[in-house]
């Protein structure tokens, strides 16, 4: 195998864990949502990219394996199994690992975010924000 695959598989894999864990087996046919943080939503970007480009058998082994993960999500064996089945994946088809890399945020990129002034707030990316002096939160 690929020292290039296994360096994907392992930057992706925290995003994958999160994905899993936020959508189980609805991952593959969920959009993007707003109530789910950017790593999972990241997960989910791979885990369907991978997904529709396996054939019918590759779907199934892909889709078993995240739902043993999401149902036992402490499951370090379970989690392995999701991995091995995107190396599988990558092993078989070249143009994918093109593909989830450029999904990925590069290695060791920084982001630098600078908040300046009363009351102002800084993220690299942000749901919802609510400052003031007035604001109550609703239960």
């Amino acid at each position: 195998m690929s020292a290039e695959i296994v360096q994907l598989v392992e930057q992706a894999g925290p995003y994958l864990t999160t994905a899993v864990s936020a959508y189980g087996v609805a991952v593959f046919t969920r959009a993007e949502s707003a109530a789910v943080d950017a790593t999972a939503n990241l997960g989910r970007r791979l885990l369907q990219a991978v997904w529709r480009r396996r054939d019918e058998q590759g779907r199934a082994e892909l889709e078993a394996a995240v739902q043993d993960a999401a149902e036992a999500p402490e499951d370090e064996d379970a989690a392995a199994a999701v991995r091995q089945q995107i190396k599988r994946a990558l092993r078989e088809d070249a143009e994918l690992l093109a593909e989830l890399a450029r999904i990925l945020p590069a290695a060791g990129e920084t982001v630098n975010v600078t908040a300046s002034g009363e009351r102002s707030i800084a993220a690299k990316t942000i749901g919802t924000a609510v400052t003031g002096d007035h604001t109550t939160i609703q239960p």
